[in-house]
Parts: structure tokens; C-alpha cells; sequence
């Protein structure tokens, strides 16, 4: 707990600020999943159909895949880490959405096109209103 003292003396920032990236990487690690399902959702209606594309199937591939390709990139060389990655990511797209390997690198390909449009979307969306602000600053 901080004192009065460590107030005075500036340290208390030290522990706001371990605490607030926590809570950056927690928030950001649910922002995420919730987008590549929402991603996986539609990519896997697109390409397999609604009656074998799930909601709670791109849940599982999405925290799954998410999961799991941490911990290859963790503990793998990067070029190693990204193919098992991909491989597991592949593998679970297969496994949930009831698919052969097109079917599944399919479903990838339209996910990956899927989130960038929805990323370059966004980057619009919240660029515009500092765009305009910052333009309003230059008057």
C-alpha cells in the first residue's frame, strides 16, 4: 500500500503503472478474441455454411488458436513458431468447422481479408474525429 511519503516522492507511479499494463494486456486479450470470432464467424458461414459454422465453434478456434500460438512463438524459433501457428490454426479450423484442409485454408484466407477490412474500417473510424480535432487546433 502506498504512503503518504511514496506520494511525496513519486514512486506511486511506478506501481499504477504496472498494474494499468496489466490491465492493457487483459482488456486488449479480450478486445481481440471477440473480434476474431466475430472474424471466424463469418468467414466460416461464408465458406462451410451456417449449419456447420458455429458461434461457439469460432469462440473455441479463436481463444484456442490465440492460446496456443503464444506459446509456440514463446517457445519456438519465430520462423518455426509462426508455421506451427498457422498449422494449429489450420487444425482447429478443420477440426470445428467439419472441413478438409481447402475447406479450412479457405475459411483462413476469407478470416485474414475479413480483419483487415474490419481493422482498416476501424482505423478510419477512429482516426477521423482526432483528424478533425487536430485540424481544428491548426485554425
Amino acid at each position: 500500500m502506498p504512503s503518504l511519503a511514496d506520494f511525496m516522492e513519486g514512486s506511486w507511479w511506478l506501481q499504477i503503472s504496472g498494474q494499468t499494463d496489466l490491465l492493457f494486456a487483459v482488456i486488449s486479450f479480450v478486445v481481440n478474441l471477440i473480434v476474431m470470432t466475430i472474424v471466424f464467424y463469418l468467414a466460416g458461414v461464408i465458406v462451410v455454411g451456417k449449419r456447420r459454422a458455429l458461434f461457439s465453434d469460432a469462440l473455441v478456434i479463436s481463444l484456442l488458436g490465440t492460446v496456443v500460438g503464444n506459446i509456440c512463438s514463446l517457445f519456438f524459433p519465430p520462423v518455426i513458431g509462426l508455421i506451427l501457428s498457422l498449422l494449429i490454426w489450420l487444425l482447429l479450423i478443420r477440426r470445428y468447422y467439419e472441413t478438409g484442409w481447402l475447406g479450412a485454408l479457405a475459411v483462413a484466407v476469407l478470416a485474414v481479408i475479413i480483419y483487415v477490412v474490419v481493422l482498416i474500417v476501424l482505423a478510419f473510424i477512429f482516426a477521423i474525429p482526432f483528424l478533425l480535432f487536430a485540424g481544428l487546433l491548426s485554425l
